[in-house]
């Protein structure tokens, strides 16, 4: 299956790469994560650990993985699966900079290790990318409050300048979250959370 993802967060890069590769402390801010950490490092790789559970209402599947992440600081990080319960995982994030804030993409093509039912993997998959990337934007907000650089501001402010315009074919939402363009034999599918 593969996924494409992006999504606005008003903040700089470096403030946006700090809590991404923060593997140490990820399970603190990402709430389906048990344990995460890095187990090697060389030059600009590092393997990480990571093991928890996804959950969607009465669907829940236990995970852990051993990944190598090649860091190129600032603007990308890449992702292969060396050992876990999923049988491929490869992904792509981008920091791209934007007027006063950063866009992340994320690209990832994987393999569950075991069957799930096709629409219910869709569903599934789209629930626990949305919780995570939004888990990684909260924290970066949160830490940016923290340090005095963000007013204390009502969540639908913050929510506002994240918002994305996107198109497809004849539809068109305004998404307060993400676009995520799911591909699944070679179908395309894009969903999105409309903002009220």
């Amino acid at each position: 299956m593969i996924v494409d993802l992006s999504l606005l967060v008003p903040a700089t890069r470096q403030q946006v790469w700090a809590v991404l590769t923060d593997f140490d402390h990820m399970a603190s801010f990402i709430s389906n994560l048990k344990e995460s950490k890095v187990i090697s490092t060389s030059a600009d790789t590092l393997k990480v650990f990571q093991r928890g559970s996804a959950q969607y209402g009465p669907i829940s599947f236990p995970f852990e993985s051993t990944r190598e992440m090649r860091l190129d600081p600032f603007d990308s990080i890449r992702s292969r699966m060396i050992s876990g319960n999923i049988r491929k995982m490869e992904g792509t994030t981008r920091l791209v900079e934007e007027v006063a804030q950063t866009r992340i993409t994320y690209h990832t093509d994987s393999i569950p290790g075991v069957w799930i039912p096709p629409i219910v993997g869709k569903v599934f998959i789209e629930h626990e990318i949305r919780e995570q990337f939004w888990e990684i934007r909260n924290e970066i907000i949160k830490r940016k409050q923290e340090s005095g650089q963000l007013p204390q501001i009502a969540s639908e402010e913050i929510n506002a300048a994240s918002l994305i315009n996107w198109n497809y074919s004849k539809y068109k939402l305004r998404d307060n979250f993400c676009v995520i363009n799911k591909r699944v034999g070679g179908m395309g599918l894009i969903t999105g959370r409309k903002s009220s």
